[in-house]
């Protein structure tokens, strides 16, 4: 069922949910895969994203195709990106990514099928934006920063480790912040989600300054037309991350910094302006940064 709001946007309404879209699109498929019981509809990379509970099992169901409220591109654009997405998916699989279950075309669209987990996304935009985040007791991001340290360092630990395997297979992150980092507070388990612009390796920043990526997270060749993107480009997303959930996110003093100063120090030397005076690989990072967990 639909209607019209003022803004002249369609609203569609599935089982518990209802959300917004610039124009009319058909999404009575996805009672074929069970009951919809949440979405993620605010999302600008095109894609919406459902809840679905079948005989006591739940998924996450990416969709590209359809025109969210907030997106401005071409759908056709979401669509090849989530095609191109899938074998990225299949080459990374990974206790610490969450798993590709099945994808398909459908309603003029493209389909990714996710076995569900049970975390919350610690850049939770569409519930706590802006200062929310920081400030509001129940943001997710605000509550993983009020864990004791060790319970941090033990998602940061599953991050690096994920990572060094990215690298190993070939590839390089791209467009990796806390927003793909999902945490349940109930079991204290981390995983790693939306790695849909993950690329091989060498890449180059094909994009300047709109190359995929948070602002807090991303190094200086990923705002600058064909610099490289490559293992030390992702050394500093990694320090960036470390920085956020540990220290002063881009406030990189050490006053601001939660744990030891020779992590600290390991941190500091990944987010180096100049790329050359960061660790070369993530793997010679992640020593290091094992060694000063000592």
């Amino acid at each position: 069922m639909e209607n019209i709001t003022e803004k002249n946007l369609v609203t569609i309404t599935i089982d518990e949910v209802s959300f917004h879209l610039q124009e009319h699109h058909n999404f009575l498929w996805l009672k074929k895969l069970g009951n919809v019981f949440c979405v993620f509809d605010q999302q600008d990379s095109g894609n919406i994203s459902f809840g679905i509970e079948n005989n006591g099992e739940k998924f996450f169901v990416k969709f590209a195709g359809a025109k969210p409220e907030d997106f401005s591109g071409d759908p056709a654009d979401a669509i090849n990106r989530l095609i191109k997405a899938i074998p990225v998916y299949k080459q990374l699989e990974h206790p610490y990514l969450i798993r590709l279950i099945d994808h398909f075309a459908i309603e003029n669209g493209n389909a990714a099928v996710f076995e569900w987990f049970e975390g919350e996304c610690l850049h939770s935009h569409w519930s706590f934006g802006g200062k929310a985040k920081y400030t509001n007791p129940k943001s997710p991001y605000y509550r993983f920063r009020n864990l004791d340290v060790e319970k941090r360092l033990e998602a940061l630990d599953k991050i690096f480790s994920f990572h060094v395997f990215v690298e190993s297979q070939g590839f390089v992150a791209v467009d990796f912040y806390d927003g793909s980092i999902l945490y349940d507070f109930l079991k204290d388990e981390t995983r790693i989600c939306d790695i849909d612009f993950y690329r091989k390796s060498p890449s180059v920043n094909d994009l300047g300054e709109n190359f995929w990526g948070a602002d807090q997270s991303k190094s200086p060749e990923e705002y600058e037309l064909g610099a490289p993107i490559d293992s030390r480009t992702n050394v500093f997303n990694m320090g960036a991350i470390a920085f956020g959930l540990l220290g002063g996110e881009r406030d990189h003093s050490f006053s601001k910094w939660e744990a030891n100063k020779t992590l600290y120090e390991v941190a500091i030397k990944a987010v180096k302006k100049n790329r050359d005076k960061r660790y070369p690989t993530i793997n010679k990072f992640y020593e290091e940064w094992k060694a000063a967990l000592q």
